[in-house]
């Protein structure tokens, strides 16, 4: 076991689960398209996905064994491997959206990894992508008292490699050559975060963002 994969031996099988139905429902509405999800875990995005008759093809890349042989019930294909070393050649230019939901966070260069992926979209393809946003006003209360708690999930789960705010994580998507078209939190501010927004003109927003949520597209001439 190298030292990525045992960052994951004891997560449980519900860590690798879950639908993200958010992201389901900003994908463009065709019947046809091919779906590209790094970190798949079980199948369950693209279950929904077709649930919701938004793709005609979905291929899934997942690091864990036993996540990826469920996953394989699910998708149309599965590949299982480390995205730092697969070879995705053969994929080029095959997809019409990519998703990464809070994954890149998890690996050691993510900007290479994008980069990778990206070559797999079709001009014009969507991304879609989230990340804890480090920059949350919880974390910045932490270092401000000294301490960075590492947890077994959420913002500060322990086989995090990465941190990002929303300026870097849009600055990731940018230096893979996307165009971002939209980036905000993954759930709507409550009323209280929504007035001091208004009041300091969001120029405090990034400490109410519990999750990063982007959408990016990629140039139809590059």
């Amino acid at each position: 076991m190298n030292a990525t994969h045992a960052l994951y031996a004891d997560k449980t099988a519900h860590y690798y689960s879950g639908a993200r139905y958010d992201i389901v429902a900003d994908l463009p509405a065709n019947t046809n398209a091919a779906v590209l999800e790094l970190g798949c875990g079980d199948g369950s995005t693209g279950a929904l996905t077709f649930a919701a008759n938004k793709a005609a093809y979905y291929c899934g890349i997942e690091l864990n064994p036993d996540a990826a042989a469920l996953a394989r019930l699910r998708l149309t294909d599965v590949i299982e491997g480390d995205i730092a070393t697969l070879d995705l050649g053969a994929h080029a230019a095959r997809y019409d959206v990519l998703i990464a939901s809070e994954v890149l966070e998890h690996l050691i260069d993510p900007w290479e990894a994008l980069t990778k992926l990206v070559a797999c979209l079709k001009p014009g393809g969507l991304v879609l992508a989230s990340s804890p946003n480090i920059a949350h006003w919880r974390v910045v209360t932490q270092l401000i008292h000294g301490r960075f708690d590492h947890s077994e999930s959420g913002v500060m789960d322990r086989s995090h490699l990465r941190w990002f705010t929303p300026q870097s994580y849009a600055a990731l998507f940018d230096a893979a050559g996307l165009e971002v078209v939209r980036m905000g939190p993954i759930t709507p501010p409550a009323t209280r975060t929504r007035w001091l927004n208004a009041v300091t003109r969001a120029r405090f927003s990034h400490l109410f963002m519990t999750q990063i949520y982007l959408i990016a597209r990629k140039p139809l001439v590059s």
